[in-house]
């Protein structure tokens, strides 16, 4: 295998075809799968590139799959893609250093920045990018970073902050500016990588 194939692991068929297609236009030689347990039967410890993979599929999860790869000597990194996305699933792909979690649709350029920098961080013999920090939070931002990345809804990081959920709002939204952040799997995979 070529050392940037992506390999695409998905159960939908069109998914896949389409993913491949294009890769395959932006240069990326590719490797489909339709289950987790088809690309582990054959993963050779010597191939090296980055996994896409959906995050729900009969059998083995995405982050299963995941999981598994952490493990095992070809650990590639890995992007999450899913239809159904929840905060806690992108927190727990951040925490096992994902490369990124995009939810479908989603933008083709999106897909091929987070494999040039899965392709980057394992050239630089890291596993995931370095996120820089555009400013400073304030305490009061970094708490409410804190409790959204935990997974609180406004109204809840309010009654515990003694403060309005709109307030809690302004805040998040100035801490994402801040952060230079498009949404919340992005201050995810961020306040993961900070800890």
């Amino acid at each position: 295998m070529h050392s940037q194939t992506v390999f695409i692991v998905d159960d939908d068929a069109a998914v896949r075809d389409s993913l491949a297609l294009l890769l395959s236009l932006r240069g990326y030689p590719t490797a489909v799968f339709g289950c987790a347990e088809d690309f582990l039967r054959v993963l050779d410890p010597q191939w090296r590139g980055c996994v896409v993979v959906d995050i729900r599929m009969p059998g083995m999860s995405g982050l299963d799959l995941q999981a598994v790869l952490a493990g095992h000597p070809a650990a590639m990194p890995v992007i999450i893609v899913t239809g159904h996305g929840d905060i806690a699933a992108a927190r727990q792909a951040f925490k096992a250093a994902a490369i990124d979690f995009l939810e479908k649709p989603f933008d083709d350029d999106a897909l091929v920045e987070a494999i040039e920098r899965a392709f980057a961080g394992a050239a630089a013999g890291r596993d995931d990018p370095v996120w820089p920090i555009q400013a400073s939070l304030s305490p009061r931002e970094r708490e409410v970073m804190r409790h959204v990345v935990d997974g609180l809804d406004n109204r809840s990081i309010g009654s515990l902050l003694g403060i309005s959920a709109r307030t809690v709002e302004v805040h998040k939204s100035r801490l994402m500016a801040k952060l230079g952040v498009r949404g919340l799997a992005d201050l995810i995979r961020l306040a993961s990588q900070r800890r």
